[in-house]
Formats: structure tokens, C-alpha cells, sequence
């Protein structure tokens, strides 16, 4: 089954259940889950974690046995730090390579589609990756 990197803020919709972004966030994901490993990695798991107290907590919200985890390769780790040199030079403020750079490196590198209602960054610095967004590709 292929894979799919599912974003933090699709994940962070559902379980704050976000009045504005939870149920496309959630129809999304089970649309995903249908015909898709769902794929998570440090990055996400860490920018989830912030609203727990416990990796416990975390570890049931996001179970493993529904969320792949994958490291991230050293390829995707040097991809996002080229793409995090082209954001400074458009003019990006941030001194520390963002998160978004880490998540779309790995789905790029892996082949991976990428589901996540803030395609900015995405789009701008992945161009090839394939996103499911509630803007559409």
C-alpha cells in the first residue's frame, strides 16, 4: 500500500477538533487511511506532542499501529536544508531550518503524497510532491 505523510495541522484539526478545519481534516484522513499507509515522522510527532503532558498520551492519540513511523533520510535531512537556503535568500526570516522543510524533504524523498490544509511552503519549495489539500493540488 503507498504511502502518505500526513501533516501535523491535519493531525492537531482532529484532535483539538478545530471548529473550522475538523471535518475536512478528518474526512481527509479517512479518505487517506482507505487506500494509504498513513506516515508520520519526528518532525510531526514532536509538533503533536506539545499538547500533551505524557508520550503516552501522545502514543494513543497517534497509535502506531494506524501511523507509520519513519525516520528521516540523511537525503530528505540535506533537501530540506537546500530548500530552507532558497527561503532565506527569497527573503524568509527564520535562522533555523522550519519543520515544513523536514516533512515535505521526506515525503519528496520517499515518494510520498502529503496531506495537509497549509500547502504554502509546499508548494512553493516541493513543487513535484503531491498534496492533498482543501485548495487542491
Amino acid at each position: 500500500m503507498p504511502g502518505i505523510m500526513v501533516d501535523s495541522n491535519v493531525l492537531l484539526d482532529i484532535l483539538t477538533e478545530d471548529s473550522q478545519w475538523f471535518q475536512w481534516s478528518s474526512e481527509a484522513l479517512a479518505e487517506a487511511a482507505e487506500r494509504h499507509t498513513l506516515v508520520i515522522n519526528a518532525v510531526i510527532f514532536a509538533e503533536v506532542s506539545v499538547r500533551f503532558a505524557r508520550i503516552e498520551d501522545v502514543n494513543e492519540a497517534l497509535p502506531p499501529e494506524w501511523f507509520e513511523r519513519r525516520a528521516i533520510p540523511y537525503e530528505a535531512a540535506f533537501l530540506a536544508a537546500k530548500c530552507f537556503s532558497s527561503y532565506r535568500r527569497r527573503g524568509g526570516e527564520k535562522i533555523a531550518v522550519l519543520p515544513d522543510f523536514f516533512i515535505g524533504a521526506h515525503a519528496a524523498v520517499e515518494g510520498l503524497k502529503l496531506i495537509t490544509r497549509d500547502m504554502g511552503r509546499y508548494r512553493t519549495y516541493f513543487p513535484r510532491l503531491d498534496i492533498i489539500s482543501p485548495a487542491g493540488k
